[in-house]
Parts: C-alpha cells; structure tokens; sequence
C-alpha cells in the first residue's frame, strides 16, 4: 500500500510546480548564499531539488534516502580535498528532503543535528516558504560547518559548483 502511495505521489503530487517554487532568482539567492558562507569553514554544499522519481524506479523500491545517495554520486558531491561536502536532496512529489555529509564531516557533526535542519525546512515548505526554508536550511549548515569544520584562516577554495541543481 506504502508502495502505490508513493507511486500516485510521484505521478500525480505537484511535481510539477517545481519552476514557481524554485524560480531562477531564489536559485541565483540560494547559490550567493552558499559562495558567501563557504569562506568561512572547509565545507562544501550542494543543494539538489528533484520533482519526482521514474514510476519504474518507484516499484522497484527505490526511496529518498538512496536517490540522495545516488545523486551526491552523480554530482561528485564526495570529491573534495577534506571530505567535507554535503548534499541538501529534497523529492518534492514525496515532500522529502535528506542530507547527505561525506565521512569527514559525518565523523564530526551527528546526524540528528542534520535532522533537525531537514524537520525546519519541512516546516517551511509545508507553510509555502520556499525560499525562507531552503536559506534558512543553507544557513543552519554553515552554522553546523563552521562550528565542527571551520575554516583555517586561509581562503577556502571553491571545490563544488554553488547553483542549485533541478534534476
């Protein structure tokens, strides 16, 4: 049952609004926010939004969590010099979003200080606050950045494109 609600969400669930509630002047808002505070610590953020997944995908099994996984893959979110970069994955057809830190910062921040970014971000986005959710949810990061992985005064290098990316 779990299965075909997941299914219907991901055919049916207002995937398609993703243009109005991440339009091109929040992306360029949401990416100066992510160069500016990377300046600070030795984290590198990149924030994903997907519409919805493959129906096929879907009855197969595949979840939120292990897209997130995949798609910080695909955007080689894990190929920096400190292992400090970090996914934002938010599924709107399914109003999920995970975060996904790479072992350097995953062995300094616990996961539920991830969590409760994700639970005010979901707060957010259900009162139709895009854009305050998705820069609060950037600002909290840093804030958890700069305080387990902070920068060693010398200019942090941009390693990891900053734009957000609509999958």
């Amino acid at each position: 049952m779990a299965r075909m609600r997941r299914l219907w969400a991901n055919l049916c669930g207002g995937w398609f609004q993703l243009p109005r509630r991440f339009p091109s002047a929040l992306l360029d808002e949401m990416a100066a926010a992510i160069a500016a505070s990377e300046r600070t610590h030795l984290g590198e953020i990149r924030f994903a939004v997907e519409s919805r997944l493959a129906p096929l995908a879907v009855l197969e099994g595949l979840d939120a969590a292990t897209r997130a996984r995949q798609v910080f893959a695909q955007l080689r979110v894990w190929d920096t010099e400190h292992n400090s970069g970090v996914l934002f994955y938010l599924l709107m057809a399914e109003h999920r979003i995970e975060i996904v830190a790479d072992r350097g910062i995953a062995a300094r921040v616990a996961a539920d200080e991830w969590d409760a970014i994700c639970a005010r971000m979901r707060d957010r986005y259900a009162a139709g606050q895009w854009r305050e959710g998705s820069l609060e949810g950037i600002a909290a990061a840093h804030a958890l950045l700069e305080r387990h992985f902070p920068g060693d005064g010398k200019d942090n290098p941009d390693e990891l494109p900053d734009r957000p990316v609509l999958l």
